[in-house]
This record gives structure tokens, sequence and C-alpha cells, in this order.
């Protein structure tokens, strides 16, 4: 019990010298240990790499999960070590919603075959999502976090431990100098000026241990920034191969609609000015189409426009025609239309009366109707 009382009386008197060591320092009536400069570097680019991480680490999650209660709860289960429960991405769900109401409105009608194919490829959406979410949370928000629960919480508590070193050594350092003035006055202050160098030499040695270890934690903050570099690559991987698997789903989408297009809305396009959304930008498809040569009218076409073309009797216009470029594969949708390759370089032209997202596509002795969105018009 004695021992327990000195033990604390003496921490309690630590702690109060090193109180009025600090406010001192703070009101200028008492001199500092400065650190040299390379230390206050690797001090201040700690204290950058932490700001930093937290940031990035906050937006990563904003981005992975919008919705700021299942981020809560999320945190929660982790906090309590517990599994997140899996959760249906919002790709999913509006897929869920897509095949029901398919059903419900008839599955054979134009509009709940199309409902079913989106549902689908929004179903493969939602599923890379989820991979997405899973791959980047393992490689980039874990090390992230493992970061600032770990590395970052030692580093803290050695830097406060320097601090309090520096104070010690600095209350000692101010205990010499009133000794050695009192000792001036009176040469009965001579053992006062011993027990004060004592402790200053106790103070640097401590004080220059501490330094050393915490240096040594701050310049591995290098070994850091190398870990996130790896980590940041492979969130990007992981990204890109999102985004990917996204473009493949919506471009297999769109081969789908567009080659049953004319077989489930018959002439409904026909004449539309305005050119439907595609891979391509709108703009650039427009100025495009304004430059195609077009054919002069064909005798005994209907005013359903090209449903009624014989392409036998289609010839390419006077006025010329244009390169263009394959980007996609297409599969011919009937035998009006012109299956494609990726790169290869067809000829086009168009007709008055054609809607403008198709153009008439030769290739050899063979031509059809071709999606102006699978093509890059050459000049």
């Amino acid at each position: 019990m004695d021992f327990n009382m000195k033990k604390l009386a003496s921490d309690a008197g630590i702690f109060f010298t090193r109180a009025v060591q600090f406010t001192e320092e703070k009101f200028g009536q008492a001199e500092k240990t400065e650190l040299d400069a390379h230390f206050e570097n690797l001090l201040a680019r700690a204290d950058s790499t932490k700001n930093w991480t937290e940031k990035i680490l906050r937006q990563t999650e904003v981005l992975l999960q919008p919705n700021p209660s299942a981020r809560v709860e999320e945190f929660l289960y982790e906090k309590l070590d517990r599994k997140v429960p899996s959760r249906v991405t919002n790709g999913e769900l509006l897929a869920q919603y897509m095949s029901e109401a398919a059903n419900e409105l008839g599955p054979e009608t134009p509009y709940g075959k199309t409902l079913i194919k989106v549902g689908e490829t929004e179903k493969r959406l939602g599923a890379a999502e989820r991979d997405f979410i899973h791959s980047a949370s393992i490689n980039f928000l874990t090390p992230l976090r493992n970061f600032l629960e770990g590395d970052w919480r030692t580093i803290s508590k050695e830097r406060r431990i320097l601090q309090n070193r520096r104070l010690d050594l600095d209350a000692s350092k101010a205990r010499l100098k009133k000794a050695k003035a009192a000792e001036a006055k009176a040469a009965l202050w001579s053992d006062e000026v011993d027990k004060a160098e004592q402790e200053l030499r106790v103070a640097q040695t401590e004080f220059d241990r501490q330094a050393e270890v915490t240096r040594l934690l701050l310049e591995g903050i290098s070994s850091t920034h190398v870990n996130h570099l790896r980590c940041l690559q492979e969130f990007v991987e992981s990204q890109a191969t999102y985004y990917a698997q996204c473009y493949r789903h919506m471009l297999d989408l769109q081969k789908q609609l567009g080659s049953t297009q004319g077989v489930i809305f018959p002439g409904t396009f026909v004449g539309n000015t305005e050119p439907a959304s595609s891979p391509l930008s709108s703009a650039s498809l427009a100025t495009a189409a304004a430059t195609i040569p077009v054919v002069p009218t064909v005798v005994g076409m209907s005013s359903t426009g090209e449903a009624a073309i014989s392409l036998d009797d289609v010839a390419p216009p006077a006025s010329g025609t244009r390169k263009a470029r394959v980007l996609y594969d297409y599969e011919a949708g009937d035998s009006s239309e012109l299956a494609l390759l990726a790169d290869e370089l067809i000829t086009v032209y168009s007709l008055p009366g054609m809607d403008p997202d198709w153009l008439i596509g030769e290739r050899g002795n063979r031509k059809g109707k071709v999606p102006v969105t699978y093509l890059e018009l050459l000049s």
C-alpha cells in the first residue's frame, strides 16, 4: 500500500512538473528544446499522410456505399467483429422489379420481353458491382484502416512519450539553471547542483533514446507510401475490370435490343429526327450523319421507310460514299441487315427516310443495313 501511494505521489509530481513546463513554454517564460529540421519534416509528412489517408478512406467508403445508414451498420458489425450481412445491390433490386413487372404485364409482349432482357443485364451489373465492392474493400480499404488503427496509433503513442521526455528534459535544464544561480549566492547549494546535473543527464539519455525510436517509426512512413501505392494500383485494376464488365454487359444488351428493334416496333423509329443514345457521342453522330451521301429515293419505296426497300435495287449515290471502320462485332437480325466484324472496313451511305441510327453498308457484293453506333466514320 505504501509503495503504491508513493508511486501515485511520484506520478502526480511528474505530471505537475510537465504541466508547469508546458504552460511556461506557452507564455514564453521557459526555454524549449527544438527538434532538428529533418525530424520536423518527418513529423509533418507523417501528419499529412494520416490526414489524407483518412479523407481518401472516408470518400472511398462513400463511393462504394453511398447510403450513410448502410455505412453505419457495416461499421457497427465490424466493431462487434461480426460478419456483415449480404446486401442486395441497386442493380439487382432493379432487375428484380423489372422481372416482376414483366411477369405481371405479360412476358410475351414487346414491353415484357424488353423488361426481361434489361432486367437480366441489370442483374449482371449488380453482380459485377458486388465483386468490385468486395475487391476494393479487401485490397484498398482494409490496408488504409490497418494503417490508421495500427501503425498510426503506435506512432502517436511514441510521439506522446517523446513529448513527455522533452518536457522532463527542459524541466531538468530549468532546475539546473536555478540551482547554479543559487550556488553563486551560497555554497550550501552545491549538492542541489550535483543532483540537478544528474537528473539532466538521465533526462537527456531518455529523450535521445525516445527520439531515435520515434524517428525510426516516422521514417517507416516511406514504406507505408509504397504499400498504399500497391493497394491503389490494385484498386484501379478492380475499378477498370468493373467498368469493362459493365461496358460489355451494356453492349450485349444494346445488340439484343438493336437486333429486335425492327421486329418488336416495326416502323416506329423510321423518320425519327432524334438519334438514339449510343456508345458514341450523339453530337458526333449528328455531325457524321450530315456528311453521309444520300441515295435518291427508290421507286416503289413505301411510306413506312426502309421496310419496303429492295436492297438489290439500291446503288451507291452519284455523290459518292464513305468508308467506315467497324468498332464491334454485330450479328445481323434479319436478311435486310449486314453482319459486321470488328476492325473491318466497309462502304456506307444513307437513304432518304431511313432511321438516322442506320446506314446502308456494302462489303464486296454484299449489302445491308448497319447500325451507326457500331461504326467509326472515316474522312
